[in-house]
């Protein structure tokens, strides 16, 4: 069965609705990068050096990175040999097999949840990149799926921080735990943690300062935090999901560098992967950081952070190939 084909199969016993959000999160990115990729396969029909060379620009220029891209190529060299591949069309299944490679991992990619009781999650990365926003719409993906949420404010640095995830509160309909802004973050966790005990609640959604003085500062400050959670609730924080905005490409990667390093993440959020050509970037990440990407906001819409389907992301991104593969193939059948 070719790869396209069993893409589809695996893409069809998910359900429509999330299918259709990949595709249309990722249209700015199957645009500049598919269809140039498309466009280089009609155009040089051999594959050659140059042939190469362009598609190295391609995959860069979708902030693919040059290291991820540097393999990718040279695999793609060995299948060309192995498979005697030498009509450039045949190339398209085998970059998207590649591509379905480099993102899966054998971590499960989903939220770690706890075994029993409550579940905390903390969230860190810079200011801008949609923490807030990401925390507001998970607490609206939980919430719809029966269970209780309590916030916690921990971001008391940020002028407006606190009253943004009051607002998400209000929309959702979730309770945030707060105090004065310029207070002491791990005390807001510590109130935080235990008002979710006393009410029972399924998931404690935890915003952090994006930025203090200095590194060093913000790196004591989330020490701080995890030492009043593990103390309160001993396997917490379930997940450390650090937040980065998709459109500041490598900049995202240099930002996960730093704070994977230092503050114990467990897992990605990509935000605003709709609004960049650059989606590559899932890739690279993926690729150079080893860590897995749980969540990706496709969208403004509530329901548009989903968790990340490697399937899912190839599939929306090579949606126009597959069709024309069905539509070569479907003469043949009648």
């Amino acid at each position: 069965m070719s790869f396209f084909k069993r893409l589809k199969e695996s893409i069809s016993q998910k359900t429509e609705a999330v299918t259709n959000i990949f595709k249309e999160g990722l249209t700015k990115t199957r645009t500049a990068f598919v269809e140039k990729v498309e466009e280089l396969i009609t155009r040089r029909k051999k594959i050659d050096e140059a042939f190469y060379e362009e598609l190295e620009e391609i995959l860069i220029g979708a902030d693919v990175g040059v290291n991820t891209v540097m393999t990718l190529i040279d695999e793609l060299r060995v299948e060309v040999k192995k498979r005697k591949i030498e009509d450039a069309a045949e190339l398209q299944p085998v970059l998207s097999e590649k591509l379905v490679g480099l993102l899966k991992s054998d971590e499960q990619s989903g939220l770690r949840m706890a075994d029993s009781g409550m579940t905390v999650i903390l969230f860190v990365g810079v200011n801008g990149v949609g923490k807030t926003t990401t925390i507001g719409k998970l607490a609206h993906k939980f919430k719809s799926e029966g269970k209780s949420v309590l916030l916690a404010a921990g971001d008391t640095f940020r002028a407006g921080a606190i009253e943004q995830l009051e607002v998400w509160g209000q929309r959702v309909g979730v309770d945030v735990i707060k105090q004065e802004s310029g207070a002491d973050p791990a005390a807001v966790m510590y109130d935080a943690v235990n008002a979710a005990k006393n009410r029972g609640v399924d998931v404690l959604l935890c915003d952090t300062a994006g930025r203090l003085q200095n590194k060093s500062n913000l790196m004591d400050e989330l020490n701080k935090i995890f030492r009043v959670l593990q103390r309160e609730v001993p396997s917490a924080p379930h997940e450390v999901l650090l937040v980065l905005d998709a459109t500041t490409g490598q900049n995202a990667l240099s930002q996960a560098k730093l704070f994977g390093e230092k503050s114990g993440v467990t897992g990605l959020v990509l935000t605003k992967l709709d609004g960049t050509a650059k989606g590559g970037i899932v890739i690279a990440i993926r690729n150079e950081l080893n860590l897995p990407v749980k969540l990706v906001g496709l969208g403004e819409k509530m329901n548009d952070l989903q968790e990340f389907d490697s399937d899912q992301f190839v599939h929306a991104l090579f949606a126009g190939l597959i069709q024309k593969a069905e539509e070569s193939e479907a003469p043949l059948e009648g």
